[in-house]
């Protein structure tokens, strides 16, 4: 058994408490909120787009639109959460986004919609992950993007750059 499956319930889902508990990340940047599905090559996750989140304080003054990139950012976070699912001694690692190959943006997100962010491995070669996804409000694409994640040692990657401010 993969030491993520103890965070899933007994649908096999996973709340916003056991994500924080796997990725290391926390509000205000934390967005996805729930994950659905979860196995070696797939993860849906979903992300309730609340209006009191800060990019809307600034974002298109009185027309509040999610960023793309904050967009990009949580099929990131799905998908670190993915290649996570796939590597032994997970916590000892930390994921980086490498490269956005590519980033397409449909329709607008705003305030009170739900995003579901579907990311597929495609492979893991050493510490690469290449990583496609889709995001989706309802059954409507809203972006589709493909990146690259980096796998690094955290300890070693982060005694680098602490000093360095």
């Amino acid at each position: 058994m993969n030491l993520i499956d103890k965070f899933k319930d007994s649908n096999g889902e996973i709340d916003v408490n056991g994500i924080k508990q796997i990725i290391p990340y926390d509000e205000p940047f934390l967005f996805i909120d729930r994950v659905l599905k979860l196995d070696k090559k797939n993860i849906v996750t979903i992300k309730e787009v609340r209006a009191e989140e800060s990019c809307f304080k600034g974002h298109f003054k009185g027309f509040p639109i999610m960023p793309g990139a904050l967009i990009v950012e949580g099929l990131g976070q799905a998908a670190t959460m993915l290649v996570r699912y796939n590597i032994p001694n997970h916590e000892e690692k930390d994921i980086l986004a490498y490269k956005i190959r590519s980033a397409k943006f449909f329709r607008p997100t705003f305030p009170g919609q739900t995003l579901r962010f579907e990311a597929k491995l495609i492979f893991m070669f050493r510490n690469i992950a290449f990583v496609n996804g889709n995001v989706f409000r309802k059954d409507k694409l809203v972006s589709k993007v493909k990146m690259i994640l980096a796998i690094v040692n955290k300890k070693s990657f982060r005694s680098r750059y602490s000093s360095k401010k």
